[in-house]
């Protein structure tokens, strides 16, 4: 199950893109579509490096869900069980808000590790096709020589990252009050 998330994001890059290839990859056979070229369209590429990533790192946060089950006491299961409470009321009243505190915590992490996308995307796709936040700062900054420009754009996606971690911190913080 850590296989995924302790591989180098150049060889699960590299893997992933004979996994997508369009004459012999298997994602097509699975899917019944054969021939589409997920690598070379913008919209597909796109998601093909999202689907790539989640993949990759998916122990994470089955890992943080795990721990978070597991420190919910049992005596509560057992007082719902007695009270014949249903699965969903259970899992709704009882599962969900204990565990949401470290759902939250997975979400910040990855959402930070999102912005840093950069090689995942940079081998799979070559950069023609995707567009995302680090490859654009990457051909401001070496392809085009506009390294002002491209500082300013790190600048602010550092601080959009800032934002959203502490929008998400104070959500946490209102979360563990209740």
């Amino acid at each position: 199950m850590m296989l995924p998330m302790m591989m180098s994001m150049a060889i699960v890059g590299l893997f992933w893109k004979l996994l997508y290839n369009p004459s012999w990859g298997i994602i097509n056979y699975l899917i019944g579509a054969d021939g589409l070229v997920w690598l070379s369209n913008p919209e597909l590429a796109l998601l093909a490096v999202a689907i790539t990533d989640i993949w990759m790192w998916y122990p994470f946060v089955m890992l943080l869900c795990l721990a978070g089950l597991s420190a919910i006491p049992q005596s509560l299961y057992e007082a719902a069980a007695i009270d014949r409470a249903s699965s969903w009321f259970v899992f709704r009243n009882i599962t969900l808000p204990l565990v949401s505190p470290l759902l939250l915590i997975a979400v910040i992490f990855r959402t930070m590790e999102a912005f840093k996308t950069f090689d995942l995307a940079f081998v799979m796709t070559s950069m023609a096709e995707t567009e995302l936040v680090s490859i654009r700062l990457f051909k401001m900054a070496f392809q085009e020589w506009q390294t002002g420009r491209s500082s300013a754009l790190a600048y602010i996606m550092l601080v959009g990252v800032l934002i959203i971690t502490t929008l998400y911190i104070r959500y946490l913080n209102k979360l563990k009050e209740r």
